[in-house]
């Protein structure tokens, strides 16, 4: 009895090649991104609420009772406004 050959030895060689990758743009030297007015404007808010969450001395029961007196039409008196300025100034060093 005689086997004869049915094919290559290598069965590697009947896989099909692939074709060469093709021509890659030139790299540029510089690489940039664009940010939409929409991605911006939600940036500044999450980083205006991550700074309100992370100071100090905030107390509810003050900002509640500040509440309440703006109510008051008769609240916002001249002398009251004067106080809030200068505390304002103050606080900015002015």
């Amino acid at each position: 009895m005689t086997v004869e050959r049915i094919g290559p030895l290598d069965p590697a060689s009947n896989i099909k090649k692939p074709d060469k990758p093709a021509k890659t743009r030139a790299k540029s030297d510089v690489d940039s991104i664009n940010v939409s007015s929409e991605a911006r404007s939600k940036s500044e808010v999450l980083k205006t609420v991550e700074t309100a969450k992370a100071a100090p001395n905030v107390r509810a029961d003050r900002v509640e009772e500040i509440r309440r007196k703006l109510q008051d039409p008769s609240y916002p008196s001249q002398e009251v406004i004067e106080k809030t300025a200068e505390g304002i100034m103050k606080s900015f060093g002015i």
